[in-house]
């Protein structure tokens, strides 16, 4: 389990809207040697916890309690000892100390710089258009030279099926037992040549001369294209929130860094 104060500044965004509260509702998790561990301390580390993705369940509930005793029980070791009086102890509390605090800034400064619905409708409108594309369904014959690949085209136009070329004569392992056939297909995830040779097809047709690429000679036949489906913005609302909460504040990170006398 990761020390409490281990987040980067940046990360501290995410424990934002968290549950306040997640144990019973008293004020002690456990009693160690006559010293009471406050509710408060169990409730912090499950923030930072589900802030990072973990389940807020009785299994964490319990890892989280019997962490903190053990912390306690160690503390009051290093009590006896006298560890709280060295100056290494002292240093790295201040260290501590100041990494909460700038955590607790970050999270103060999100709570109170919110998202906007027409903000975060714009991001999702211009994101929308920047991927707005169409995609493919093409089926294809791969093999090693281009004489090989002119003689699939005179098979075909003397009528011999396409699929049942692909399942005999292509070198593509994936595609051959389903007739070539590659599925939906955005043209930017394909080979180059394979892609534009791809795009000039209408619905049926089949590439005039054979395409190379980097993986041989292709005959390509294009089944159908469609417009590519894009997410509802309710479907992607959290993840475009926090893109903008991310950016936003490290814009204000950066102002801050900018604007300060730093020698």
């Amino acid at each position: 389990m990761r020390n409490l104060f281990s987040k980067t500044v940046l990360a501290a965004v995410l424990a934002v809207g968290c549950s306040a509260s997640v144990f019973a509702a008293n004020n002690t998790v456990a009693t160690v040697n006559g010293m009471a561990i406050p509710q408060a301390r169990a409730e912090a580390m499950m923030r930072q916890l589900t802030s990072q993705g973990q389940p807020d369940t009785a299994e964490v509930r319990a890892m989280v309690r019997d962490e903190l005793i053990m912390t306690e029980l160690l503390r009051q070791q290093a009590t006896q000892k006298g560890l709280d009086k060295t100056a290494e102890y002292k240093a790295e509390l201040e260290g501590l100390s100041a990494r909460l605090l700038a955590n607790m800034y970050v999270r103060n400064w999100v709570r109170t710089n919110p998202i906007g619905e027409a903000e975060l409708r714009t991001r999702y409108e211009r994101l929308k258009a920047q991927m707005a594309q169409k995609e493919y369904h093409p089926r294809h014959i791969l093999v090693a030279t281009e004489a090989e690949a002119v003689a699939l085209l005179e098979d075909l136009k003397k009528g011999k099926r396409f699929d049942e070329l692909a399942k005999t004569k292509s070198l593509d392992a994936g595609s051959k037992e389903k007739g070539g056939d590659l599925g939906w297909m955005m043209p930017n995830v394909l080979d180059q040549a394979f892609a534009a040779a791809m795009m000039k097809l209408e619905r049926g047709q089949i590439t005039a001369t054979p395409v190379k690429s980097q993986f041989g000679w292709h005959i390509i036949q294009l089944g159908d294209v469609r417009d590519s489906e894009f997410p509802p913005l309710e479907g992607i609302r959290a993840q475009l929130t926090q893109q903008i909460q991310n950016e936003r504040l490290q814009g204000h990170l950066n102002q801050l860094k900018q604007t300060a006398k730093v020698n």
